[in-house]
């Protein structure tokens, strides 16, 4: 770029005067430095998408928390029945959110409702525990979380400052059958999961080393 510069100048000597010419040639000098400064940019920025991401879904057809319980919600206690509950999608033969209670599950899980007075139980409750052996469950569990390493990507790489990122939802449900007969319902989670987190090594690679140390010293 320097010698083609030098040529230039030389050619314009004539035609504009050694000044101009040299302002040319520090033009041109320029333009590779600002190249390079753009190219830095864009690497130190496309080192970012190289920290890891962790994904943790529990496969579903749900795609959010109102979307899982407006689908639930369609389910109504003493109006739907275990086939029903199974054209949804919640068989446990298919799905993997769902594990079944048998009534000594849910005597656990509604053991309170034996230091309340019975006209204050949900009536499927009661029922379901006047049913005894006849009453079973399904406990609905489904997660989608992701979590992303964010901030800069060379103090991560060293272990000097890692920051987490994380997002997502998570949905919990209780389907309660007397025989075939759904009789009670319960829905809960976390409609939205953001959760940060930073970890800060002052001895970045070595932190595990002197920790180990620290230990061994004990």
């Amino acid at each position: 770029m320097c010698i083609r510069c030098i040529r230039l100048a030389a050619s314009r000597v004539r035609e504009v005067g050694p000044w101009a010419s040299l302002g040319v040639c520090m033009k041109m000098l320029r333009f590779p430095r600002r190249w390079l400064a753009v190219v830095t940019t864009a690497a130190l920025s496309a080192c970012a998408t190289l920290l890891p991401t962790t994904k943790q879904e529990v496969v579903s057809n749900w795609n959010s928390y109102a979307d899982a319980v407006h689908w639930l919600s369609a389910i109504e206690p003493y109006k739907s029945t275990r086939a029903d509950v199974h054209r949804s999608g919640l068989d446990p033969q298919l799905n993997s959110a769902i594990t079944v209670l048998h009534f000594a599950d849910i005597l656990q899980r509604f053991s309170a409702a034996a230091l309340i007075e019975p006209q204050d139980v949900d009536r499927g409750i009661r029922d379901c525990l006047h049913a005894g052996k006849q009453c079973t469950a399904y406990a609905i569990s489904v997660k989608k979380v992701e979590r992303k390493r964010i901030g800069s990507f060379w103090a991560d790489s060293f272990n000097f400052k890692r920051e987490s990122l994380t997002t997502g939802w998570s949905v919990d449900a209780l389907l309660v059958f007397v025989d075939d007969e759904l009789v009670y319902e319960l829905i809960g989670g976390q409609p939205n999961i953001s959760e940060y987190e930073v970890v800060r090594n002052p001895l970045g690679p070595l932190q595990g080393w002197s920790d180990e140390m620290v230990k061994a010293l004990r």
